[in-house]
């Protein structure tokens, strides 16, 4: 057994317990939506670090980290510095969700990718970070500076953060973006996300400490796709995140007009239906049919090995299902590149 502290309580455990169920144990509440009451514990896997606690005077993910005789743990870690995995500093050819389609050049922008989400696809295209419980643990200030030296050493203007899930652990992501802005005046800063906790509060504070663009993943349009896609077995919080994903993109739109907005919508035959893939260029033209929408064709990856990419003639299929549907900027990933508004392949 092992004796330990928790918020100045004394209590004995079994050594070996992880702190998360420690806490559970002394009837801390566990969510998995930030403006919930209780410890915000997303990622489960010890990457995004936003269950971070003040263990021994410095700052531990509490879902992996198992408790030792003697330990002195604060829930309340907010005086120290957050932390977060994040990794793959480099530049990129071809931008993300949120990177305007006409931009070109040998190098568009720079991003680095976040540990940790709050989704478990079964197809995660980006695994290797998404589910990464061991790394490069930085201070937002030593990602930024990290950052600031690829991005001079590229020579663009552009900036982005992706994952995983990039916007997990919120104080770290608005003090680095802040640290960015200062680092790169004029720079363009870009956030991916999967937009399932982007709140209204949380997408002004994006804009306020420097984001100027932002890619949001809409998975699907229906909850049983979503589920399929993203892996979520609790209906109601898959449900909650998908509403909370599309009322992102007309929170954005409506409120933040100066800041580029662009959709990224799966697309894979045995993930989702043109159908459904109708519906959702149908409801975001109804936000505005000008709004880039870029069509994402899903390789096999992770652990479904057994889909297959779609061909060139099925994200054809989709990019005029698409702009039949009353989209104007529709872009469509490929085998052969990207098609673009006219119809064509990118150069």
């Amino acid at each position: 057994m092992a004796l330990i502290e928790v918020d100045g309580q004394s209590i004995e455990v079994q050594e070996g317990t992880s702190i998360k169920q420690v806490l559970e144990a002394l009837g801390f509440q566990i969510t998995m939506f930030p403006s919930d009451p209780g410890l915000f514990m997303p990622c489960q896997t010890g990457g995004c670090w936003s269950c971070a606690l003040d263990i021994d005077g410095e700052l531990r993910p509490a879902c992996v980290s198992v408790v030792q005789h003697g330990m002195r743990i604060k829930t309340d870690a907010c005086s120290l510095t957050p932390m977060r995995q994040v990794g793959g500093f480099m530049g990129h050819h071809v931008g993300g969700v949120g990177t305007p389609w006409w931009l070109k050049g040998d190098y568009i922008e720079v991003a680095c990718f976040t540990a940790g989400c709050n989704f478990s696809c079964p197809q995660c295209q980006n695994w290797r970070f998404t589910y990464l419980g061991t790394g490069d643990t930085l201070t937002p200030e030593e990602a930024a500076k990290q950052m600031t030296a690829t991005r001079k050493q590229h020579g663009v203007d552009r900036i982005a953060i992706s994952g995983g899930e990039c916007t997990l652990n919120r104080r770290w992501l608005i003090q680095y973006l802040r640290l960015l802005r200062d680092l790169n005046p004029g720079a363009h800063l870009h956030v991916d996300t999967n937009g399932s906790i982007m709140t209204g509060d949380y997408l002004d504070e994006l804009v306020e400490a420097g984001m100027t663009d932002i890619g949001i993943d809409l998975k699907a349009l229906r909850i049983s796709t979503f589920q399929e896609i993203t892996g979520l077995l609790d209906e109601a919080l898959a449900s909650r995140y998908l509403e909370t994903a599309w009322k992102a993109v007309e929170y954005v739109h409506r409120n933040h007009p100066m800041v580029f907005l662009g959709i990224g919508i799966p697309y894979n035959k045995d993930l989702i239906g043109l159908e459904e893939i109708a519906e959702m260029g149908r409801r975001i033209a109804e936000i505005d049919p000008w709004i880039q929408v870029c069509a994402l064709d899903y390789r096999p990856e992770f652990k479904r090995p057994d889909l297959t990419r779609p061909s060139y003639w099925e994200m054809f299929q989709v990019y005029g299902v698409l702009r039949d549907a009353g989209l104007e900027s529709v872009i469509c990933q490929t085998e052969r590149g990207r098609i673009g508004p006219s119809g064509r392949l990118l150069p």
